[in-house]
């Protein structure tokens, strides 16, 4: 009862105060202005229209004929024709410089025969390339101008997540449209793109945006708007930049040199589980574990293995295997570097002089192992789900391995660890492997609840599996 009491006696109080109480309003929070912005840095923002000459080889049915039944049977064989037309580009930028340097995307002027660029003003000029790098996605181009109104530059290291940030851009060619959001994140590494650590924001980015520029609130350049994440093909709230200070390392190699050089040192590298982590002895999950190592290669020869996980270059933190190419990527080729490897379970400091990256994208390297399975039984690791089979000499030389162990099934253990047919076995650890007994001592060692690191080829690409070992079961 004395809780109703309450109640009614509340609910009086409430009728006898009627509306003469005022309600307490809500903090207004103040949305961001970017008139200002828009007036002063967006007559920096330009156009970019591209013109390229496309050329294919046709076979034209006879006119009149296109509806005829035999119709296809005059296309394949008409004499081939060579036909040429005109295909059309757009993208945006942002001028560098009074004297008429433009920063862009790579891909928006790739293959392009010429390209005209349009300023806020509508005064329109053909521009050359002076560089482009399909790596980051980053060109450099130049026009013949003076007294040009250009960008203030940021400071990518002091952008914060949460951060109001404006793109500008010609949508669909809707010149000089401004969108704004957030940044969502930042060093979003994403695949296939180990040189960019991107600037996530949720501003509005559309086919025509790519190129142009991404502002903070002070008016300063902080990123080239380049990518979107889409399922239909338009803006569905995920866009990435590049960030201004990587743009800007690339465009001074373009500018010096027309090409940007880096450094390699000649190994494979995956990520860092918790589990491998803890195999090798490592408190946390990071670094760049290294799977192969080139024979020959700058690596190789400073005596980095199979094994060695790679937590420090020059000083500066590896905490994922994207870290590594990026901070070897900034370093010009034939430089001195010390890295900070973790072997056996200690920090051990190594100086190589670094190689230059060829042009080619590795991402085109063909794999040469098919995973064929060949050679006589040899099953081992019943603790592990593996069913096992030595590899052919054939094969293993094919492989460029010494011995090597072939998964013909995997369960248990092993199908957790995501082992699979096809799979050969060629590393324990940082060690290679040179029989089957090495293998079956090393899973023997390995204590409850920890777990083995197996260096595996799987189509001809290495890469490391912890795999943890079960009690055996009578």
């Amino acid at each position: 009862m004395p809780i109703k009491k309450l109640i009614v006696s509340s609910m009086m109080v409430a009728g006898l105060l009627g509306g003469s109480a005022p309600l307490m309003a809500a903090p207004q929070l103040a949305l961001p202005d970017f008139t200002q912005l828009v007036e002063n840095q967006g007559r920096a923002v330009v156009n970019i229209r591209t013109v390229q000459t496309v050329r294919e080889v046709v076979r034209d049915v006879p006119e009149g004929m296109e509806n005829d039944p035999f119709a296809e049977f005059f296309r394949r064989f008409a004499p081939p024709q060579l036909r040429e037309y005109q295909a059309g580009g757009m993208g945006s930028g942002f001028i560098l410089s009074a004297d008429g340097y433009v920063l862009t995307n790579a891909h928006v002027i790739a293959d392009a025969d010429e390209m005209i660029i349009t300023l806020n003003d509508k005064r329109e000029f053909k521009a050359k390339v002076v560089g482009s790098d399909a790596r980051t996605d980053v060109a450099l181009l130049k026009i013949d101008a003076a007294g040009l109104p250009f960008v203030k530059l940021g400071k990518v290291d002091q952008l914060k997540v949460g951060e109001w940030v404006l793109a500008i851009g010609s949508p669909f060619g809707f010149d000089s449209t401004v969108t704004s959001g957030i940044v969502s994140a930042k060093g979003r590494h994403l695949p296939d793109e180990s040189y960019v650590p991107f600037i996530q924001t949720d501003a509005a980015v559309n086919p025509g945006n790519s190129g142009g520029p991404l502002f903070n609130l002070k008016g300063e350049v902080v990123g080239i708007n380049s990518q979107i994440y889409s399922r239909s093909g338009g803006f569905m709230g995920i866009s990435f930049a590049i960030p201004v200070d990587v743009a800007l390392d690339v465009a001074e190699q373009l500018k010096k040199n027309g090409k940007v050089s880096r450094s390699r040192i000649g190994v494979s590298i995956q990520d860092v589980s918790k589990e491998l982590a803890a195999s090798f002895g490592l408190q946390d999950a990071q670094g760049a574990l290294i799977t192969s190592v080139e024979k020959d290669g700058p690596a190789a020869k400073a005596g980095v293995r199979a094994g060695d996980v790679v937590l420090q270059v020059g000083g500066k933190a590896v905490d994922g295997s994207e870290d590594l190419p990026r901070l070897l990527g900034g370093v010009l080729p034939g430089s001195k570097v010390e890295l900070g490897v973790w072997r056996g379970r200690a920090l051990v400091k190594v100086a190589l002089v670094t190689a230059e990256m060829q042009d080619e994208d590795p991402r085109t390297a063909e794999r040469a192992y098919k995973g064929k399975q060949e050679g006589g039984q040899d099953e081992v690791g019943t603790t592990t789900g593996l069913a096992l089979q030595a590899v052919a000499p054939a094969l293993l030389q094919k492989l460029g391995v010494k011995f090597g162990l072939a998964v013909r099934g995997a369960t248990g253990p092993a199908l957790k660890a995501g082992m699979q047919q096809g799979d050969v076995i060629v590393g324990v650890g940082g060690e290679e492997l040179q029989s089957a007994r090495q293998l079956v001592q090393a899973i023997q060692a390995v204590k409850p609840g920890d777990a083995l690191a197996l260096r595996v080829l799987r189509d001809g690409a290495p890469l490391f599996v912890a795999l943890k070992p079960e009690k055996k079961t009578r």
